[in-house]
């Protein structure tokens, strides 16, 4: 009767990690380029009061006996599925359609990687994110510029006074991982870093050797679906719900055995 106890009491700690999960989602909908996190669960180990195959006189058990005692998380798997591209007014905006990452000089010279490509440019005009860290390769957009363009092989280029053919500034690469579930998330940007899981980055030019192509003046919206996100708080709530009244049936059958009056 116990284990009942620490059993339900384990998916009502996993179903808080769940709903957890669920609201981070929930309140990064609108968060360019975010992509939905999914809690992945395990059950935990079994206690074995009989085994399979045990001998019973002459002949076998032909299955076994055993207890579950809960259950754990097993996972927070980042799902980097597209999301969709919308539009905005400004040039520098880029979305990747399809598979790749942004790379994102960070303050201490690493490398980090975003589906965000809200692009601004700082005081040298070069291209740099909402918190001022450069895209690499660097790309200086000059002061004179009369329009800026991103071509969806990643060429970036501006038309100047004085000249009747845009001029190119040079090109943005994609940054492409065996395992992007892998990469390790750090906010505070809508960065990823890389990881022994995530594997090396494959560095290529859009469009090519995998890497998805670029969307100049659109940016990605998060990949987190509302309705499906708000089907799945109400699973995890109701499973919540089950858990506790399993606690608390157990508790009564508890309190019945602990009352049984004595044998006469």
């Amino acid at each position: 009767m116990m284990r009942a106890l620490y059993s339900a009491a384990s998916g009502m700690i996993a179903e808080q990690y769940n709903m957890d999960t669920i609201s981070n989602n929930l309140a990064n909908v609108n968060t360019t380029g975010f992509k939905k996190n999914q809690a992945r669960f395990q059950d935990l180990v079994y206690q074995e009061l009989r085994a399979p195959g045990s001998p019973v006189g002459a002949s076998l058990v032909p299955t076994g006996q055993d207890v579950g005692l809960g259950v754990k998380v097993g996972s927070s798997e980042k799902i980097f599925t597209q999301g969709s591209l919308q539009q905005s007014d400004n040039p520098l905006d880029v979305a990747v359609e399809g598979d790749g990452f942004f790379q994102i000089t960070k303050p201490d010279g690493t490398t980090a990687y975003t589906r965000d490509g809200s692009f601004k440019i700082d005081n040298n005009g070069t291209l740099v994110t909402a918190d001022g860290n450069f895209l690499q390769p660097q790309i200086t957009i000059p002061q004179n510029a009369l329009q800026v363009n991103v071509g969806s092989d990643g060429t970036v280029s501006a038309l100047v006074p004085g000249s009747p053919q845009p001029q190119t500034l040079g090109q943005i690469q994609l940054a492409r991982f065996v395992n992007p579930a892998g990469l390790s998330p750090i906010g505070g940007g809508n960065l990823y870093t890389q990881t022994a899981a995530s594997g090396a980055p494959i560095v290529s030019q859009p469009g090519l050797n995998g890497a998805g192509a670029l969307q100049g003046g659109y940016l990605e919206q998060s990949n987190v679906q509302v309705v499906q996100e708000i089907v799945n708080m109400i699973i995890a709530q109701r499973a919540y719900e089950a858990d506790s009244k399993a606690i608390g049936a157990s508790d009564q059958m508890l309190n019945t055995a602990v009352n049984l009056p004595p044998f006469q």
